[in-house]
């Protein structure tokens, strides 16, 4: 395939993975070791916070009186919005049975996993908006518990704002506490809390590697990246709007990649031009993150036409996708990879990102080619059962000793033998033994 990279990222040097994860695991083990008291250890020293780690009634109540109406209404607006796509993605996962021959009887149940644990990032920036993807997804999923834990500010303690939408949206207990250790005390189910059946949420490298080193004794959403963009768009794009949805995304931080595919120069060129200059515009510390993500990251490809575009895009597979162009069904059609898609110039990832209703906790680093984003369904188990008449499980019985027998596992085979020889005493099978 041809493509010409009008503007490509810099080569970068290599990731400090392994010092993180090195970090990450001694944190790890010495709160699992030395409990809540390890916990609140590191909480002093990361978090700067000595003060509740588990917000009371009272404490979470106080919270909410900071926040200001219209706020308030704004996370309201979202968290409907959010609450009625989980809704209708719930009633998608059908529970049925079926008469695989006759007398045997299979099926499918759908079961919320008991208890949920919810980072909500509240570094640089408070993520309101974490919170209600996370909290009413789990909530629409039936979890018995919910825990948002995020991290405090010195002397203040979370945002009131997350503390509002966690507990609008069902949180049942909110923890004061980031960072690993906060991942830790969730999964591990300290502070009188009920050990998390899985971890969700985004947050920084130690959070992810913290999800993705416990991975296995609890579930994730995702092993989760640097937040990634990508722009499809033909002649038929504003080249101002491009620009402003590449640096909307570019100011997540210094480590957010952010694409333009096109089949069109004069488009590429204008938006080349016209990125640097609205960075230029942004409050610090977003200025810088999104300059560096833009100079060192971003790219702009050339491409002979859309079928070549959509392909570098699959390619990609970004956490985020916007199309605008010509003929969006004909790119919905199309496009394969990519954890949420956005359509036409009348919708952005930012209104994903807060408010339109579809989740913003996504896959990145190219994850897209084999998960989709957080659901209802990742909060769900999806298992089978199994019931039988007599007769209708002999030709099973039969069968499975055979094959049991074929694969050298003869205690299976005779799980099948016994139940043969109790129900039909007077019949003979070959059974596959040997001579």
């Amino acid at each position: 395939m041809t493509r010409e990279y009008l503007k490509q990222a810099k080569p970068t040097s290599e990731t400090q993975s392994s010092d993180v994860s090195g970090i990450v695991q001694e944190i790890l083990t010495a709160i699992e070791h030395g409990g809540e008291a390890k916990a609140l250890e590191y909480a002093a020293q990361f978090d700067k916070y000595e003060g509740e780690t588990l917000m009371t009634a009272e404490q979470i109540e106080a919270a909410i009186a900071l926040v200001p109406d219209n706020l308030k209404r704004d996370i309201e607006f979202a968290h409907q919005n959010v609450k009625k796509f989980a809704e209708a993605q719930k009633a998608t996962l059908q529970e049925f049975e079926l008469e695989v021959v006759p007398g045997l009887i299979a099926g499918q149940k759908s079961i919320p996993v008991n208890y949920a644990g919810c980072y909500v990032p509240g570094g640089r920036y408070s993520h309101v908006a974490s919170a209600i993807m996370t909290v009413t997804t789990a909530k629409v999923a039936g979890c018995q518990h919910i825990t948002v834990c995020s991290p405090p500010r010195p002397g203040v303690g979370i945002a009131p704002a997350i503390v509002y939408a966690a507990h609008l949206c069902g949180a049942d207990s909110i923890l004061a506490m980031g960072g690993v250790q906060g991942v830790a005390s969730m999964a591990f189910g300290y502070f009188g809390l009920p050990a998390a059946n899985i971890l969700v949420g985004p947050g920084n490298q130690f959070v992810a590697e913290a999800k993705r080193i416990l991975f296995g004794r609890v579930g994730i959403d995702m092993f989760a990246g640097p937040t990634d963009s990508l722009i499809l768009a033909d002649k038929s794009a504003d080249a101002e709007i491009v620009a402003v949805d590449l640096v909307s995304q570019a100011e997540h931080g210094y480590n957010s990649p952010v694409w333009l595919v096109t089949d069109d120069r004069p488009l590429a060129e204008a938006v080349i031009k016209r990125v640097p200059e609205l960075i230029e515009t942004l409050p610090e510390p977003n200025k810088s993150s999104a300059a560096q993500a833009w100079d060192e990251l971003g790219e702009v490809i050339l491409c002979a036409d859309r079928e070549a575009m959509a392909a570098t895009s699959d390619e990609y597979a970004p956490e985020h996708l916007t199309v605008q162009a010509e003929d969006l069904d004909w790119w919905k059609d199309r496009l394969t990879c990519y954890g949420s898609l956005f359509l036409g110039e009348e919708t952005t990832v930012s209104y994903g990102d807060k408010a339109s209703g579809t989740n913003h906790v996504l896959p990145t680093s190219r994850a897209a080619t084999y998960t989709g984003g957080l659901s209802v369904h990742k909060y769900m188990k999806i298992v089978t059962w199994q019931r039988a008449t007599r007769e209708g499980a002999k030709d099973v019985a039969i069968a499975t000793a055979r094959i049991s027998r074929l694969e050298g596992m003869e205690g299976h085979a005779r799980a099948a033998d016994v139940r043969l020889a109790k129900y039909f005493p007077e019949s003979e099978f070959d059974l596959g033994h040997a001579e």
